[in-house]
């Protein structure tokens, strides 16, 4: 059915993208830069205010910026930003907010043929409060994302692409089945565990590198507080089967933890320092450009170099994928970034 609340054209805030030509690849040679990202589509519906409501309370914002997002769709535009070649498997409305999610992916160099448009569920939605300091509280509306299933996605698509990536706003059964798929075709998954939720062991067998904030891996080992130090947080992780994971910690930087080489190995990655905004969708930026590089050959640690750039330039204005930037924009912070181990 149509969105309840449809939202004429001229309501929206015009929105800058890059339009790129993907070109269809002959055989099934896997491309060294394709990323398939399966997942959610949203419209994210964004207010600034100058501090969060609490229960019972009615604030005055500003005015409402109405954007493309869905933690796949930023994911799939800033690794297309990137230069990578990405299909993104999801799902949208029949109704006006899903031809903008749809189109505006494609501008930024998205191929969107896999998209589908339900005609039993709106296009899901996203209510963003942005506070002065930047962060951010948001309620989604899974919409047609609810109905994403491994259906959806094709088996040339998997077999064709060296980097899955996915997150969890879209059914977990969904999830586990396209993860153990994409495995079983020699993909490296990147699952980001977000929003919180408990995730079944099968996942994680299946899962190459894992993306998780502090209170995300605080929930994933069961720990309060966690372990006093990264080493034994890898140690934990491993126990539970994970390879290699990245833990973001917003002002303070990412960890890379990687369990692949007989013992873990923990890299700092510092953040790198911007007058901030609006983080929302900073963190998809983050993955998107990891899941570009680690598509590109590059080590987990050099794409979470990468991955703190993307997310800084995105963390300078207001909105997701509209403040995501090119590869050329976003390596003129690389001068302020260091790494330590």
């Amino acid at each position: 059915m149509a969105h309840p609340y449809p939202v004429p054209e001229t309501r929206c805030r015009p929105e800058p993208a890059v339009v790129r030509q993907v070109k269809p690849r002959e055989g099934k040679m896997m491309s060294p830069m394709k990323v398939l990202v399966v997942g959610s589509m949203n419209a994210d519906f964004t207010i600034k205010v100058p501090d969060f409501p609490q229960p019972g309370e009615t604030v005055t914002g500003n005015e409402m910026l109405i954007a493309s997002g869905g933690k796949s769709s930023n994911q799939a535009a800033a690794a297309a930003l990137l230069g990578a070649e990405v299909i993104l498997v999801g799902a949208v409305g029949s109704d006006y907010l899903g031809s903008k999610l749809v189109s505006d992916a494609a501008a930024r160099g998205v191929d969107v043929s896999r998209v589908r448009h339900s005609y039993t569920e709106a296009t899901g939605t996203a209510l963003v409060a942005v506070n002065a300091d930047g962060e951010n509280t948001i309620i989604v509306a899974s919409g047609a994302n609810a109905g994403l299933s491994t259906g959806d996605v094709q088996d040339k698509d998997l077999e064709d692409a060296p980097v899955v990536v996915m997150a969890l706003e879209i059914p977990m059964s969904t999830v586990v089945s396209v993860a153990e798929r994409a495995s079983e075709a020699g993909a490296r998954v990147l699952l980001n565990a977000s929003p919180t939720q408990d995730l079944p062991g099968p996942l994680l067998q299946h899962v190459d590198v894992l993306v998780v904030n502090e209170g995300e891996l605080a929930q994933l080992l069961g720990d309060h507080p966690l372990p006093p130090s990264w080493e034994q947080r890898a140690e934990r992780l491993q126990n539970l089967g994970v390879r290699s994971a990245v833990v973001t910690l917003g002002a303070k930087g990412s960890i890379v933890l990687d369990n692949t080489a007989g013992g873990p190995t923990v890299t700092h990655i510092d953040a790198v320092p911007v007058e901030v905004k609006d983080t929302t969708g900073s963190g998809d930026a983050f993955l998107g450009a990891v899941a570009a590089e680690l598509a590109a050959g590059l080590s987990l640690q050099e794409a979470a170099r990468t991955g703190a750039l993307a997310g800084a330039w995105a963390a300078r204005s207001q909105g997701a994928q509209t403040s995501y930037g090119t590869r050329a924009e976003i390596e003129t912070l690389a001068p302020t970034l260091g790494a330590r181990t």
